[in-house]
């Protein structure tokens, strides 16, 4: 089943704002501008794969493959949906980086 337009861009949004939020915070938590961009791929892994933590460190060639046949079976709908994630993390990062070169010190 199809999913449809609005809901659709609603996604797209929610993604881009969550992952925008959490990265600016983990940023000034951390004072690491690119901490999120580094999670992400951990966070989509665990959103795409259906397998525990534990098999891709013991099986992880069985693992990789069932993975890229997960992401090979993702609608084009989904992967929008967690690129647009991984945007808003790449731009929470961006935000930091020029509010640290504008003077903000906290950030």
């Amino acid at each position: 089943m199809g999913m449809s337009i609005p809901l659709m861009v609603i996604s797209i949004v929610l993604f881009f704002i969550l992952f925008f939020g959490l990265g600016f915070i983990l940023n000034m938590l951390f004072r690491k501008t690119w901490i999120m961009a580094v999670i992400y791929p951990i966070i989509a892994l665990y959103i795409i794969g259906d397998l525990r933590w534990s098999e891709y460190v013991l099986n992880f060639s069985s693992s990789m493959s069932f993975l890229g046949e997960r992401m090979q079976s993702l609608a084009i709908a989904d992967a929008v949906i967690l690129f647009s994630g991984f945007a808003g993390s790449i731009v929470s990062g961006l935000t930091i980086r020029i509010l640290r070169v504008r003077g903000y010190r906290m950030f």
